[in-house]
């Protein structure tokens, strides 16, 4: 949980409104909730219920331009294997100013991201 809010401060500090998910399926259920999403954070070990990979997957569905990192301390191979096209993956352990660093990235490099 630690985690989880350094990084959601950390993406207030660099000016982006952030809401907060403890688990996959309370993700799923903002997303569908949300009228707009531009970015996305997840790890992708989230407990029971949908992974990482399931909430992007859902949250592209929806919002087809969604700006989306995973966090990981599994191998990029899975990133490959299961992520969202034009994403980014964040190695375990990492400062939260590079979760800032790609979410900014992500949303100017990749303005028309589609759905898988």
């Amino acid at each position: 949980m630690l985690v989880l809010l350094t990084i959601a401060e950390a993406l207030e500090d660099g000016g982006y409104a952030v809401l907060q998910a403890s688990d996959g399926a309370s993700a799923m259920r903002i997303i569908d909730e949300c009228e707009a999403l531009r970015g996305l954070v997840t790890d992708i070990r989230l407990g029971a219920g949908p992974n990482g990979w399931e909430v992007a997957h859902h949250a592209r569905l929806k919002f087809p331009c969604v700006a989306v990192a995973y966090a990981t301390g599994d191998s990029a191979a899975e990133w490959h294997a299961n992520g969202v096209p034009q994403s980014a993956i964040l190695q375990k352990p990492f400062a939260s100013a590079e979760v800032v660093a790609a979410v900014a990235n992500l949303l100017v490099a990749n303005p028309n991201i589609r759905p898988t």
